[in-house]
């Protein structure tokens, strides 16, 4: 069993690959090699280049090796649908040039779920056609990236969109069948919705296939949530702490991965707002020598 520690471009700000505030690819992968990091993601598909001979390259200046990527697109939106596909086949294309493994779907944030993020009581719930409708687009790519491009495709729970709370995240998996998709899952979303990662790793590890590690500030959470803050904004408020700093008990994370025997990469993504004097390299550094405090 090996359990491999990487990061990727989030914890450097890079949420939209257009964002005029992104620092350079280069910058972003030397970074996570100096931090200590074997692995990065592809971050949001555009923000490296896709020509495979010229990422390749660097890759290897840089001694990573590209994990996966995500799919942060509105599954929730059928007019988005031919974005949601451009943006999934492009991201397939880049992954497998690189012998990456994980595809990642994220279902982005919606207005209509926005004001209740962490608060699973109070959030609107889609009607049973559309429900039905957005399960199918999930499955859909799932199906593309696991039968057309040779994927593990997981799905990731993500604050302020329409898969954000436990009992949708396990509506989900009832009815889309494992074979195509499994779970990326991420520690600090899952804290952030007002749910325990430990109990659901425990009940879901064997259809876990990835991980995504991030902690919570437990007094930012608490605000921001009273608050209805924005997610980017809470971002910017710190919600995202560094690893070891927040409510995720990490130690008991990495238990129950040993006990199930789990073989492959977990993922640091600290989301932070790159407008703010924070720096990522000094937290990615942080991060890595607190997992390794605890064995990993």
């Amino acid at each position: 069993m090996t359990i491999e520690i990487g990061n990727a471009p989030c914890s450097w700000g890079v949420e939209f690959a257009d964002d005029p505030r992104n620092p350079p690819w280069r910058q972003v992968l030397s970074d996570c090699a100096a931090a200590g990091y074997r692995g990065i993601e592809l971050g949001p598909v555009g923000f490296m280049p896709e020509d495979p001979a010229i990422l390749s390259d660097a890759l290897g200046e840089f001694g990573l090796s590209l994990i996966g990527g995500v799919v942060f697109r509105a599954f929730h939106d059928p007019q988005s649908w031919d974005d949601v596909l451009d943006a999934s086949h492009r991201t397939c294309r880049a992954l497998v040039a690189h012998g990456a493994k994980h595809l990642v779907l994220i279902d982005s944030i919606s207005p209509r779920r926005a004001p209740t993020a962490g608060r699973a009581s109070e959030a609107e719930q889609m009607d049973a056609a559309e429900w039905a409708a957005y399960r199918d687009r999930i499955a859909t790519i799932a199906r593309i990236g696991t039968e057309d491009y040779g994927l593990t495709v997981g799905i990731h729970a993500h604050a302020a969109g329409f898969m954000d709370f436990e009992p949708e995240l396990e509506r989900l998996l009832d009815e889309v069948d494992d074979s195509i998709l499994k779970i990326c899952f991420d520690t600090g979303h899952h804290s952030y919705a007002g749910f325990d990662p430990v109990a659901f790793m425990k009940r879901h590890i064997g259809r876990i296939s990835y991980m995504h590690f991030k902690d919570i500030d437990p007094s930012v959470k608490a605000s921001v949530i009273e608050n209805r803050t924005g997610f980017y904004e809470a971002c910017g408020q710190g919600i995202f702490c560094n690893l070891g700093k927040g409510d995720v008990d990490f130690a008991a994370v990495r238990q129950v991965l040993l006990d199930a025997g789990f073989d492959g990469w977990c993922t640091v993504e600290q989301d932070c707002d790159p407008t703010l004097d924070v720096s990522p390299i000094a937290d990615a550094q942080a991060n890595r020598a607190y997992l390794a405090s605890i064995g990993f």
